[in-house]
């Protein structure tokens, strides 16, 4: 068998690789906090996150004995023809769900989906397991309400880096309580899927700061719930990959599609030429083409019957 990266590759015009290459040869590369003191700092100097229109509504999942708070977009041109459960990235320790408001209100008035963003707590003030603690209580919320709540049970769930890892790990714990089904698939934007340093993908990573924060406590993180490669992923729905193939989470990304291909579920693996990690929030043409397939998929499964 012969196996190039390049046949992996996203169907995008050449001029947009072309536009994207460029724009990362002039721009500076990105690197998270590296201590406690780099965090604090980091979410000092965050800006407020940008508005949408109409607002979020904030809301309270309740589950299992479980709350969380969760924020709410309904499409604009009427009823939600399904969810979207989406979990925000910042490496477990940075961001918020409602600085995914402007593009959660794109979303859900692209497919005409109602979108729900989980405010999950953040490391290293709360670290593993309260992120998918906070995640599968939002989950189940809306596996046991979204009829009752927004008229549809058509359900999917996404997110980007620790997002999409989260957005796994919600996926597998759902499956242990024979949950996951309800879901119609997964679109997961390069997520972190061996944060134990045991793959060579791992390994990449293995210094990073973030991991300590979130799950340096941990003696064992070869557990699925910490390290979803290592988790039995059959009966898991359709899922979506989208990566960069300049993402130092490559290699983890190609190893996470194999395995679920093997364990026989319905797996897409986009790469995308010439982009780092996080590169759909990047203002270039090639962000917005992943951004519109990935809609394009979604819509496809909320709207399949």
């Amino acid at each position: 068998m012969r196996l190039a990266l390049d046949a992996l590759f996203a169907d995008v015009p050449a001029e947009q690789a072309e536009e994207a290459r460029a724009f990362y040869a002039s721009r500076k590369a990105g690197r998270g906090p590296a201590t406690p003191e780099e965090l604090a700092k980091a979410r000092a100097r965050r800006s407020a996150p940008r508005p949408a229109d109409p607002p979020a509504v904030e809301e309270t999942a309740e589950a299992a004995g479980a709350r969380v708070p969760v924020r709410i977009l309904t499409p604009s041109g009427g009823p939600p023809a399904g969810v979207h459960l989406e979990i925000h990235g910042g490496g477990f320790y940075m961001d918020s769900a409602a600085r995914s408001d402007a593009g959660n209100r794109r979303l859900a008035d692209a497919l005409g989906v109602a979108v729900v963003s989980v405010d999950y707590r953040l490391a290293p003030e709360h670290p593993w397991p309260a992120a998918p603690d906070d995640c599968e209580t939002a989950a189940l919320w809306l596996v046991e309400r979204a009829g009752a709540r927004f008229g549809t049970s058509r359900l999917t769930i996404g997110g980007g880096s620790a997002g999409a890892t989260l957005a796994l790990t919600t996926l597998l714990r759902l499956k242990d309580g024979g949950a996951a089904g309800a879901f119609r698939g997964a679109a997961l934007r390069y997520g972190t899927y061996d944060l134990s340093a045991r793959t060579p993908a791992g390994r990449r990573i293995a210094d990073e700061y973030f991991l300590r924060a979130y799950a340096g406590h941990v003696r064992d993180r070869t557990v699925p719930d910490v390290s979803p490669v290592y988790g039995a992923l059959d009966g898991l729905p359709p899922t979506l990959l989208v990566v960069g193939a300049a993402d130092v989470l490559l290699e983890d990304n190609l190893a996470m599609a194999a395995r679920l291909s093997a364990a026989g579920n319905d797996v897409e693996l986009r790469v995308y030429p010439g982009a780092p990690h996080g590169f759909t929030g990047h203002p270039t043409a090639l962000a917005r083409t992943a951004l519109t397939g990935v809609e394009q998929w979604l819509r496809a499964r909320l709207t399949d019957r």
